[in-house]
């Protein structure tokens, strides 16, 4: 009897004593310098610069892009109001993926909060239940959505049309930090595979829609131990499609599994991704542990290090071109905004033109909205201008279009022209071939960004798409 007593005492010390070296070695803090010198958080930006050419952003789409906007009610068929707010707001990187797979960990960690009071707090229940926007502030407080929905000087005005119930999981964060003067964080409750939508008490997948499709950078989070996929995250994917550029896969906590079984994940991960993600190039995978505690014993350290130099690079080069990136996102809604414009100006003069003196008009626009191929409305848009197949919206929606806004509110381009503010259709091509190309030039050159002629290398020319990594 007493060597089976000494036996579990000796069991028992040794058991706290591995578990006492183990928390110790977890609550070493890893070194944070290649963070701040990686995303260059010690240099000077060029303020006057950036916002020179944030205000001639703003003119040109106010100007040249806005007017035909409203003349034919894009908004109605987007769904896609650009406010101020959201020329003027900073890069947005949004965290995505499933509950408990370290997002707000990630955070804490980038922004240097862990064990401070302004962390955001984590544990291995589901613990974000809110949206939550990480913004810089000159003093470090807190925002209720409601506050956030109500400031037009915000880009989330928005968020207001998905009802009060998200405005209370709605929550803003200020604090004074280098990283957040050029950049905005945005947390994401986690996917819980067994939970409605229903049963959030607001749409959780518009809302999400919403943030995808203004964020700069998206990371997608997992956790290697807990690789599931199921309906709720199926529908993200959907949601991220035409996105894949700005896609960064995360595979967190990877100091958790031997090289081995890490090898046996990331193969694993691929696999359940594989038919969501139907793209030739998938999006880049990170392996690494996103948090501030030292990697492991016996773990892959410097390859975990170099993924996350490898991951800031990512995020400073989003931050350093965000003013391209922002005159090619408003380039490419100016060009929709002019399909918009050239369709709905062929739906008017085909009504004209097949209208007589006892025809009936709705029977007579019904059959035109009902099939535009064969009144050529589409064909006719191709062969007209320099308009790609690939740029024409849905038909369909059309159809959705013309339900709530008679064709008998809009008139033809040629009567949209004044003496002094000249003809829409003029202005809005000459942003898009001229003016946004030309004050692209400026900011790659160096040179001021009040150019308004065209450079002879930018003119015409659509922006690269400079999400991407070559």
């Amino acid at each position: 009897m007493k060597g089976t007593v000494s036996i579990c005492c000796f069991l028992t010390l040794l058991i706290l004593q591995a578990t006492a070296e183990e928390e110790e070695f977890s609550s070493t803090l890893r070194d944070r310098s290649h963070i701040d010198e990686t995303l260059r958080l010690a240099s000077e930006e060029k303020a006057a610069d950036f916002a020179a050419a944030i205000q001639k952003l703003r003119k040109i789409y106010h100007t040249s892009i806005k007017p035909m906007e409203q003349a034919y009610r894009y908004n109605e068929l987007r769904q896609h109001e650009i406010s101020d707010g959201e020329i003027t707001s900073k890069p947005m990187v949004l965290f995505l993926g499933p509950w408990s797979v370290g997002k707000s960990s990630m955070i804490n960690y980038l922004l240097g909060l862990s064990d401070s009071p302004y962390q955001l707090y984590t544990g291995a229940e589901p613990t974000t239940s809110e949206f939550t926007v990480i913004t810089h502030g000159e003093k470090i407080r807190s925002i209720e959505g409601i506050v956030m929905a109500a400031d037009s000087s915000r880009s989330f005005s928005p968020l207001e049309k998905f009802g009060q119930n998200f405005l209370e999981k709605l929550i803003g964060i200020e604090m004074p930090h280098k990283l957040l003067e050029r950049v905005t964080f945005v947390d994401t409750p986690g996917i819980i595979e067994n939970r409605k939508q229903q049963e959030r008490g607001y749409p959780f997948n518009d809302v999400c829609q919403w943030f995808i499709d203004r964020a700069d950078l998206i990371f997608v989070v997992f956790d290697p131990t807990k690789l599931d996929v199921g309906l709720e995250l199926e529908m993200l994917f959907r949601q991220l499609k035409g996105r894949e550029s700005q896609i960064r896969i995360i595979l967190n906590k990877a100091d958790n599994l031997a090289t081995q079984d890490l090898m046996r994940v990331y193969g694993a991960l691929f696999w359940s991704l594989a038919p969501l993600i139907n793209v030739t190039e998938p999006p880049r995978v990170y392996v690494s542990s996103f948090w501030p505690y030292d990697y492991a014993p016996d773990t892959s350290r410097e390859l975990f290090k170099r993924e996350e130099i490898s991951l800031l690079e990512d995020l400073n080069q989003v931050i350093e071109n965000r003013m391209e990136n922002k005159i090619a996102f408003i380039r490419q809604h100016a060009i929709r905004v002019r399909i918009h414009a050239l369709l709905v100006d062929r739906y008017v003069q085909t009504f004209k033109e097949k209208m007589s003196f006892f025809s009936d008009p709705e029977l007579v626009f019904q059959e035109i909205v009902d099939d535009p191929d064969k009144f050529y409305i589409f064909k006719s848009i191709l062969a007209k201008t320099n308009v790609s197949k690939f740029d024409l919206p849905n038909r369909d929606a059309y159809r959705d279009f013309f339900g709530i806004n008679p064709i008998t509110n809009f008139k033809p381009l040629s009567a949209q022209c004044s003496y002094i503010g000249g003809c829409l259709l003029e202005k809005i091509e000459k942003a898009i071939t001229n003016e946004l190309p030309a004050l692209l030039s400026s900011i790659n050159s160096g040179k001021q960004p009040g150019l308004s002629s065209c450079e002879a290398t930018g003119c015409g020319e659509k922006p690269k798409n400079r999400y991407r990594k070559n």
